[in-house]
């Protein structure tokens, strides 16, 4: 692998509100600044994580950022409250995006009707604050491509994260302008082999990385006790994605990078 230590990466989608990082996160930080992670987007999925994110980044200024939404497991909760809190935290400097938001008929712990409710809610709310948007979406493509569509054109821009579909709904999101995140699935090369070859088709100005941490540990990254993943993880992602496309890897990372600072409206890293 390249060394790391010239590079500026970008992890676009970090749970650091997760229970599992409550008594490391500073070294944590550091292990991912060791890496050449130099910032990250932590993303929000309900009323408790939208506060620690935001507040974390603001702590850790210029390292940290946050996005603020209600993930489509507990679209059940979604009501005035939440809407008031998103709406209000969209306008702080920290959250560079709204989400995580979306559908996932996977698990489907939430009714999908309810789901849509609050994904369009959230979409709303991303049109108003002129807001990217951060977008989840598992066994759900045709529902969550129509409502897409729907508000494509008055966006100012996409990312589908952790994606892990197929090429025909890849081909989709790149018709619609979407950019695309990749995690560490893309490391295995059993069930992550249809991604390993749809990720050639996405162009270079759309392509992101991200650890999704702490969930999804590359399978090629050092084994650990927990099995935890950390945004430190994040090369070994680009050594995937660099394999599979057939690019250098310090290529995959300078241009994912440029891309997620552009994406979010990222300061370069100081």
């Amino acid at each position: 692998m390249d060394t790391t230590h010239t590079w500026a990466l970008v992890d676009i989608g970090v749970n650091l509100a997760h229970d599992s990082f409550a008594t490391d996160l500073d070294a944590v930080l550091a292990r991912a600044r060791d890496a050449g992670v130099m910032q990250m987007v932590i993303t929000g999925s309900d009323a408790a994580s939208n506060q620690a994110a935001q507040q974390m980044a603001a702590t850790h200024r210029g390292q940290l950022f946050a996005t603020a939404g209600l993930h489509p497991h507990y679209a059940s909760a979604w009501g005035a409250a939440l809407a008031t809190q998103i709406d209000a935290l969209a306008q702080s400097p920290e959250v560079v995006s709204l989400g995580e938001c979306g559908l996932d008929y996977f698990r489907d712990l939430s009714p999908r009707a309810v789901q849509q409710q609050a994904f369009t809610a959230q979409l709303d709310l991303a049109v108003k604050h002129r807001k990217p948007v951060f977008l989840h979406q598992r066994d759900a493509h045709a529902d969550f491509l129509a409502i897409l569509r729907e508000y494509r054109a008055q966006l100012p821009a996409v990312v589908v994260h952790c994606f892990t579909d197929t090429a025909a709904a890849l081909a989709d999101y790149l018709a619609l302008d979407c950019h695309i995140g990749i995690t560490g699935w893309i490391c295995d090369e059993r069930r992550g082999k249809h991604l390993i070859e749809a990720v050639t088709m996405v162009p270079d100005e759309r392509l992101m990385i991200e650890t999704d941490s702490p969930y999804l540990l590359p399978r090629t990254a050092p084994k650990t006790s927990s099995r935890r993943n950390e945004p430190a993880y994040l090369p070994w992602v680009v050594k995937a994605i660099a394999h599979a496309r057939g690019q250098p890897e310090s290529y995959v990372a300078d241009m994912s990078a440029r891309t997620a600072r552009r994406f979010f409206g990222l300061p370069m890293p100081g």
